[in-house]
């Protein structure tokens, strides 16, 4: 179970939404969902954009805390948690470093299969290299060495943008073309057949907990960016439909990736359960979603728990744990 808030003066929490990646309209509903349930909790909150009057209207606020509800690389990949943290301004989230080896799928990949965490193989290709090298022949090789199905998606990327699932061979090019749009290395992955499961850490301070997984079962047969966020396109489970063993062993998976990540307060860990019941890392979310149809949301009010009261004490654990 999550600590509820501790009681306390009203706090100022500022909310950081919007930003200028492809992801800014999931930002900008997370952030205004997260400010409603502050406020409901009995904080005082005010959504800021991070722009050229950031630090100015983090004098002008003066918050207690910093809650940064900006997906993508304008809120994922450190920088901004870099100049946050030279505010002396406590903030939500994870710290700089941790953000930048989750926000590399890549790297995130060979952290955790270090640490003997299963993750399904794959190669990465900057777009250079692709240009340079003969593009078709590497793909070739690609396709008999994974072999098909595979998972092509963007290094840097969220919200499963620019991600495709090849099952021809004549499909990898296309794919790779729309990986790079939003990233300039793209990663290639053995797909797993299998159940896709999300499961959502809270860190308070005293150690990560697992919340109930999430199972996604996309109507459409791909959990893409438009399945996760228009209401009715994807079928959610919570908990998942899996047995109590495998659900044990994913969610100890899920917390020991997110303590090799470093990550801090909140994280959302993705894998797929294949056929056996083994859990294969795909990612790790340095800022899950927390839209109406988002997956953290989801599992937070599956395990009985108030939106408003979890968003508090994690505001709460910033400030301990600045």
């Amino acid at each position: 179970m999550i600590p509820k808030p501790k009681a306390a003066a009203k706090l100022k929490i500022q909310v950081l939404a919007g930003g200028i990646s492809h992801e800014r309209e999931v930002s900008l509903k997370s952030g205004r969902r997260v400010a409603d349930a502050l406020t409901d909790a009995g904080a005082s909150v005010v959504i800021r954009e991070p722009d050229a009057a950031l630090l100015a209207n983090i004098r002008k606020d003066k918050p207690d805390v910093i809650w940064p509800v900006l997906h993508g690389a304008s809120g994922e990949d450190g920088a901004l948690r870099d100049i946050l943290a030279l505010t002396g301004v406590p903030f939500v989230g994870a710290t700089a470093q941790g953000a930048r080896l989750a926000w590399d799928k890549s790297i995130a990949k060979i952290l955790v299969e270090r640490e003997g965490v299963q993750t399904p193989a794959s190669i990465t290709l900057p777009k250079d290299t692709f240009r340079e090298l003969d593009a078709q022949g590497v793909l070739k090789t690609v396709a008999a060495s994974l072999a098909l199905p595979v998972v092509v998606k963007p290094a840097k990327s969220g919200s499963a943008q620019g991600v495709t699932i090849v099952r021809k061979a004549d499909q990898l090019s296309r794919a790779m073309i729309d990986a790079y749009v939003y990233c300039d290395v793209a990663i290639i992955e053995r797909h797993v057949e299998g159940t896709e499961l999300a499961i959502s850490i809270i860190d308070l301070g005293a150690g990560p907990i697992a919340l109930p997984a999430v199972e996604i079962q996309p109507i459409a047969g791909q959990f893409g960016y438009q399945e996760r966020y228009t209401a009715g396109e994807t079928n959610y489970f919570v908990p998942a439909r899996i047995k109590k063993t495998v659900a044990e062993r994913a969610a100890n998976m899920a917390i020991a990736v997110h303590e090799i990540l470093g990550l801090r307060h909140l994280s959302r860990i993705d894998m797929i359960v294949d056929n056996k019941g083994v859990a294969w890392f795909l990612e790790a979310n340095v800022l899950p979603g927390l839209t109406e149809t988002s997956l953290l949301p989801q599992a937070v009010t599956a395990a009985g728990h108030s939106l408003g009261e979890v968003y508090l004490s994690l505001a709460q654990a910033a400030i301990r744990n600045r």
